[in-house]
């Protein structure tokens, strides 16, 4: 589907149908293509056990929660 900055703001439903059939939407402005809106898939599931940072500060001995208050430190602390 081809769409244009108006089309985003008066025909919007029509867009939304457009990525509900899991068409490209490209976005014209002036004539020139911008940029290009793609549906996101959301059969997709993420394992969190598999993300980067699970578990990134298991080799840490001390307690969660003191562990975030050494993080969330306020600004007046470093006097």
């Amino acid at each position: 589907m081809h769409a244009s900055i108006l089309d985003l703001r008066y025909k919007m439903n029509d867009v939304l149908k457009a990525l509900a059939r899991n068409e490209k939407v490209k976005v014209f402005y002036r004539g020139e293509l911008k940029g290009e809106i793609r549906s996101v898939d959301h059969k997709k599931k993420i394992n969190v056990e598999e993300h980067p940072f699970f578990g990134m500060n298991q080799h840490v001995e001390s307690s969660v929660d003191y562990t975030m208050d050494e993080l969330r430190k306020g600004r007046f602390d470093d006097f």
